[in-house]
């Protein structure tokens, strides 16, 4: 495993930073992304590139800059993302494209551009990082729940695309951890004459309080490199608590109505 390439897009902070960290320890040749490098510095954990996922030009350039530093590249680890809450009624609709558009064209437009560069090496891994949320249609998390999910499904869809080509397709989805995506999470208003001000507001608080009690990154990180390290990774992982984890499995197993009184019991709770 010792000299993989790896990209990893969203890397200056949060759970991305944690997985290059490690990996970098770990004896792999890591590459971040950032959209902007003078934020950073004094960031010395690994070389960062700065890419907006959201343009294809710059998705592009990024990836031609690392090429032609490496030549090859192994492992691309689809991190960048962003959050967001609120009643789906009250949700603006651009902030709704806005996430779409991060996290789910955001990383195809990455896959895009490094799959040429697979295909011609006749080998290559991209782990795209999901959430447990985006298995299911969580209060006042729909949006983000959707984007994940839609990006669960295009994972499956480019394993079948690519299988001839030496290419692996996964994703990684996550729980809760302890990271700063609460702070660039966009949070529709709360509003004093909304019909769901006192359930949206006693769930966005929990969402927070959550976040910040969450597991440490480095769990993500070890199970990024347990997936590089197999050899043909399965369509989907996850990494959290038991029962966060325990919950997809559950969504899988029991009637539709059944796992919806299950997670209303349990948000009242």
């Amino acid at each position: 495993m010792k000299n993989k390439v790896v990209l990893i897009t969203g890397g200056s902070s949060g759970i991305g930073k944690a997985i290059g960290m490690y990996l970098a320890k770990n004896g792999y040749a890591v590459y971040g992304t950032t959209r902007n490098k003078l934020k950073y510095s004094d960031f010395d954990h690994f070389p960062l590139i700065e890419m907006d996922v959201c343009n294809p030009e710059s998705v592009q350039a990024a990836v031609l800059e690392l090429l032609q530093k490496e030549t090859r590249l192994d492992v691309l680890v689809n991190n960048a993302g962003i959050g967001i809450t609120g009643p789906l009624e009250e949700t603006p609709n651009e902030e709704i494209l806005k996430t779409f558009d991060t996290n789910f064209n955001g990383p195809l437009h990455v896959i895009k551009a490094v799959l040429p560069q697979m295909r011609d090496q006749k080998k290559g891994l991209v782990i795209n990082i999901t959430s447990i949320a985006g298995y299911m249609g969580l209060p006042f998390r729909g949006i983000y729940s959707a984007s994940k999910g839609a990006l669960e499904i295009v994972t499956e869809t480019l394993r079948l695309e690519t299988k001839g080509f030496g290419v692996h397709f996964t994703t990684l989805a996550p729980g809760d951890f302890a990271t700063n995506i609460a702070a660039g999470r966009y949070h529709a208003p709360v509003l004093d004459n909304s019909a769901y001000k006192l359930a949206y507001d006693r769930i966005l608080k929990a969402i927070d309080e959550d976040v910040d009690s969450g597991g440490n990154p480095i769990q993500v990180a070890k199970k990024v490199h347990y997936i590089i390290g197999r050899k043909n990774p399965k369509v989907h992982y996850t990494v959290g608590s038991l029962l966060q984890r325990f919950s997809v499995i559950l969504k899988r197993i029991l009637p539709g109505s059944w796992f919806e009184s299950l997670l209303q019991r349990h948000i009242a709770e």
